[in-house]
């Protein structure tokens, strides 16, 4: 099976302390302990073990491909109602769509612009997986029990074959983490972390660049 690590939302919108999601003037559902919590893991865990696994499946060849929430008008009217309702706006040339610069793309890696949490409903990336003759999925990003959630239900009815990077996924607690986990586990997707995965790719993947 041919390999991609997806990488979802790493964007100031999500993924940034000064992020729209964050700001007096959206919806966010996060609380102030749940932003601590949030941003102290995605700081010093989960963005860390996301550039050491695209390192080595850059190292090995493999496609990296970067989600991210992205409306195609300025208006942000082709926008998901739910989006719309949380006064979720991304929009093309925006601080918001712009990637986290130490997990955003390199060279040619192809970005994935989506309208809504997942993105097999809401953009071409199903299109990109089966030109490039990839069925196995590698998932890390934010948040884990929204985007990354919805992304690999999706994979999974699609006939992927999905694995969730738990510490390379962050959400609002320790709490949702574990309930997401427990709710995709061997229902539709295998779980590993960051440090298995990498032994297992130098182990036994050629790089094939």
């Amino acid at each position: 099976m041919k390999p991609a690590l997806l990488c979802i939302d790493l964007q100031h919108l999500f993924a940034s302390r000064d992020g729209d999601f964050f700001t007096a003037s959206s919806q966010s559902p996060f609380g102030e302990s749940e932003q601590t919590y949030y941003f102290t893991t995605l700081e010093q865990t989960v963005l860390p073990n996301i550039q050491s696994l695209q390192a080595v499946f850059r190292d090995k060849g493999i496609e990296v491909i970067h989600i991210r929430t992205r409306s195609k008008t300025h208006d942000g009217r082709d926008r998901t109602y739910w989006h719309k309702k949380r006064n979720l706006r991304s929009t093309p040339g925006s601080q918001a769509a712009e990637f986290v610069d130490s997990v955003g793309p390199r060279g040619d890696e192809v970005i994935v612009n989506k309208t809504g949490s997942g993105p097999f409903g809401n953009s071409v990336l199903q299109a990109h997986l089966h030109q490039l003759g990839i069925s196995q999925l590698y998932c890390c990003g934010v948040f884990t029990d929204e985007s990354v959630e919805s992304t690999i239900r999706a994979a999974a009815d699609f006939g992927y074959c999905p694995l969730l990077i738990a510490d390379a996924t962050a959400t609002a607690s320790k709490q949702l983490q574990s309930e997401c986990i427990e709710r995709l586990q061997d229902r539709f997707c295998e779980v590993t972390k960051t440090e298995d995965l990498i032994e297992d790719l130098k182990q036994h993947l050629r790089s094939v660049g």
